[in-house]
C-alpha cells in the first residue's frame, strides 16, 4: 500500500513519502496519511522540527497519481480531490513547528506544490523542479500558481507552467527556493534541524506567525494567534478566568 511513514529521532519526525514503484506520486491514502501524521506531531512538545522527503534517490515526489485523479469527472475532481489536497497542503504550510523540505530527487506538479509548504527547502544536485501539468491538459492545482509564485519570481514559475521547462538545483538555490544542495539532501536538513537545539521553540512558532502574515500565508489566522497568545500571557486574561469560575465580577487592571 501506498503510504506516509513517521519516524522520530533526537527531536525531529521524519515524514517520508512511500511510493516509489510510482516516483512517491501522491494518493488520497498519502493525503490522509499526511493529515494525520501532522496531528500527531503537533501534540509531540518534544519534537522540534518536521523533515519531509521521498523514499528512493530518484524522486522527492512526481505530483498526484494520475490513475486516482484522472478518472474524476470534473465536479468531483474540483470539489474533492483539488479541494482536498489544498486541504492539507494548508496544513502543512501553516504547521506551528519548522518544517525542511529534503528534496531528494525529481520535485514535479503536486510534488514542487508539497515542497513549497515547507519552510525551507535542501535539495541534492540532481534533483529538479517542474510544473509539468498542461502536458496532461490539466493546470497546477495544489497552489502551483499562488503559493509558489510567492517564493519564485514570477516569470520562473511561467517558464514552468507555460513552456514545461525544468529547474534544476543550483537555479532553485540561486533563486532562494532552496537553502542548499548537498550530495544528501536528508543529512543536511537534518543538520538544519540540529540547529533548533539552542532555539526557543515559542519563539520560533510566534516568528513564523509573523512571517507568514507579512507574506499573506493564512494572514488572519496568524493576526488573531498572535494577539491571542498576547493576551493569554496577560494578568486580565488569569484574573478574567478566575472571576468567571468564582462567579464573581473580574477586576482588571491592565497588565
Amino acid at each position: 500500500m501506498s503510504v506516509i511513514t513517521c519516524t522520530y529521532t533526537d527531536g525531529v519526525a521524519v515524514l517520508t513519502l512511500r511510493n516509489e514503484a510510482k516516483l512517491n506520486a501522491l494518493t488520497t491514502g498519502m493525503l490522509r496519511a499526511l493529515d494525520g501524521f501532522l496531528d500527531e506531531i503537533e501534540s509531540k512538545p518534544d519534537v522540534r522540527a518536521v523533515i519531509l522527503t521521498g523514499a528512493g534517490n530518484k524522486a522527492f515526489c512526481c505530483g498526484a497519481d494520475i490513475a486516482e485523479w484522472g478518472p474524476l469527472g470534473p465536479a468531483e475532481f474540483a470539489r474533492h480531490w483539488v479541494r482536498n489536497g489544498h486541504r492539507v497542503f494548508d496544513r502543512l504550510a501553516r504547521f506551528s513547528k519548522p518544517t525542511i523540505g529534503a528534496i531528494n530527487g525529481h520535485a514535479f506538479g503536486g510534488g514542487l506544490e508539497l515542497a513549497a509548504c515547507c519552510d525551507v527547502r535542501v535539495m541534492t544536485s540532481r534533483a529538479t523542479l517542474a510544473l509539468p501539468e498542461a502536458k496532461v491538459g490539466i493546470v497546477p492545482g495544489w497552489s502551483g500558481t499562488q503559493r509558489l509564485t510567492r517564493l519564485l519570481p514570477e516569470p520562473v514559475v511561467k517558464e514552468m507552467a507555460l513552456f514545461g521547462r525544468r529547474i534544476g538545483a543550483k537555479r532553485a538555490c540561486a533563486l532562494g527556493f532552496a537553502s542548499e544542495v548537498a550530495d544528501d539532501a536528508l543529512a543536511a536538513a537534518h543538520e538544519m534541524a540540529a540547529l533548533l537545539g539552542d532555539i526557543s521553540p515559542r519563539a520560533n512558532e510566534l516568528a513564523k506567525a509573523m512571517i507568514h502574515a507579512a507574506v499573506g500565508e493564512d494572514r488572519n489566522a496568524a493576526i488573531e494567534t498572535l494577539g491571542s497568545a498576547a493576551a493569554a500571557a496577560s494578568a486580565d486574561r488569569a484574573e478574567g478566568v478566575a472571576a468567571f469560575l468564582e462567579k464573581r465580577p473580574p477586576k482588571f487592571d491592565g497588565n
